[in-house]
């Protein structure tokens, strides 16, 4: 299994997945143009990605689904809400989301996420024996999907806000108001609270996404998550941050 976030944040997220046989992207909310350019930025083309997981319908997360599919032609995993907001008919080659999706071996549990959207959800993949957990764009993760998500390979989590420079910040109140609801977006402290309780033996990298450029930063991320790690007697200290404008290194 190899990871790569292509790019994550406000202004464009999509994460790269190779499972050997199956590639595939979670969101293409960058235009084909940048999705080309990343991906070939760690040597793969387009037209290799077989599927395209999609999270939810904001435009950071479909902006550039519309021309990836007519260039490349991918299988496309959606909830039909979705589908008919964005791309306003229907995809030859949609499969709509339910619980529990098989991709040949990779299995796929549908995680729902509570967001302002039409529907949200994340998505838990295992593939060999590897696992990953991809979870962004959230107020709040249900306790009762922890037995889905403990103990996993990898997670690409949404580390967003400091609560504190939110606060103090340049977002107006209804904004900052929805960013900290039930539907809007974990913050560092929130992050790893869930991480404490979902980490384990197994568990080989963390990468903090969806952070804030201008709520939030990565050594401000990554010190918050440690330090609530620690304190809850989590000895863990492989996390990165996913960046806005970079790709991040292939995880192996």
């Amino acid at each position: 299994m190899k990871i790569a976030v292509l790019g994550s944040g406000s202004k464009g997220n999509s994460t790269f997945i190779d499972f050997g046989k199956k590639k595939i992207l979670i969101d293409v909310g960058f235009s084909y143009k940048q999705i080309s350019e990343r991906l070939k930025s760690i040597k793969v083309d387009p037209k290799e990605i077989n599927a395209v997981f999609i999270t939810h319908d904001h435009n950071d997360h479909t902006n550039g689904l519309k021309v990836f599919l007519k260039k490349v032609k991918p299988n496309l995993y959606i909830t039909k809400e979705v589908e008919q907001y964005v791309l306003e008919e229907q995809y030859e080659k949609s499969i709509y989301l339910t619980d529990e999706i098989f991709l040949d071996d990779i299995f796929i549990k549908v995680i729902p996420t509570s967001h302002d959207a039409l529907t949200a959800n994340g998505y838990l993949f295992e593939y060999n024996d590897e696992s990953i957990v991809y979870i962004t764009d959230t107020g709040y993760l249900n306790y009762r999907n922890f037995i889905y998500l403990k103990d996993k390979n990898y997670y690409i989590f949404e580390s967003n806000h400091d609560t504190e420079k939110l606060i103090n910040g340049p977002y107006p109140e209804y904004l900052q108001r929805r960013i900290i609801s039930d539907k809007g977006h974990l913050s560092n402290e929130l992050c790893a609270g869930y991480l404490s309780r979902l980490i384990g033996p197994h568990t080989k990298k963390v990468i903090l996404a969806h952070l804030s450029e201008s709520n939030n930063d990565p050594t401000l991320a990554l010190e918050t998550n440690l330090k609530i790690l620690k304190e809850n007697e989590i000895e863990f200290k492989n996390l990165e941050c996913a960046s806005q404008h970079e790709v991040t290194k292939v995880t192996i």
